[in-house]
């Protein structure tokens, strides 16, 4: 079975199963990327900063919400008609720290034909929810999907 363009039109939604931010993943994404605002790394700096801890990467965020829906049999279904990603945008609306379980919701927001007849482009709300039910980054992807060849 294979998901096509036409099989996922506004409004389909789906959710992840979901993942705990840990220490280890702050400081590996920290080591990887260089990203060593005080923030992320320091605990005493943070304990005195406006969240008052420690808090995740929000790009940190971003890319567990994508390795997230990876794991989901609706992707695993669509990524064979999958021929790119031509867009994300992210918003981080509150913190999320260093113990929050997040899952991500994931819902189809526009679908829209190419001007070639055989592909569209699919574009994605995901939300990442912390264990808690508070959205913490919000992210928008939109991929270029092949539709369903003529029989």
């Amino acid at each position: 079975m294979r998901y096509w363009f036409e099989d996922l039109p506004v409004g389909f939604a789906y959710s992840t199963s979901s993942r705990t931010i840990t220490d280890a993943d702050v400081v590996g994404f920290a080591s990887l990327t260089g990203d060593l605002n005080r923030a992320h790394v320091d605990a005493e700096f943070a304990a005195a900063a406006p969240f008052g801890r420690r808090i995740a990467h929000g790009m940190l965020v971003a890319s567990y919400m994508s390795g997230l829906n990876t794991r989901t049999i609706v992707n695993q279904l669509l990524e064979p008609s999958q021929l790119a990603l031509m867009e994300v945008g992210c918003r981080f609306l509150k913190p999320t720290f260093i113990g929050d379980t997040i899952h991500v919701d994931i819902e189809v927001v526009e679908a829209r034909l190419t001007s070639r007849p055989d592909r569209g482009v699919l574009t994605f709300r995901r939300r990442a929810v912390t264990q808690t039910g508070e959205v913490t980054v919000e992210c928008t992807a939109a991929m270029l999907v092949m539709c369903r060849p003529a029989e």
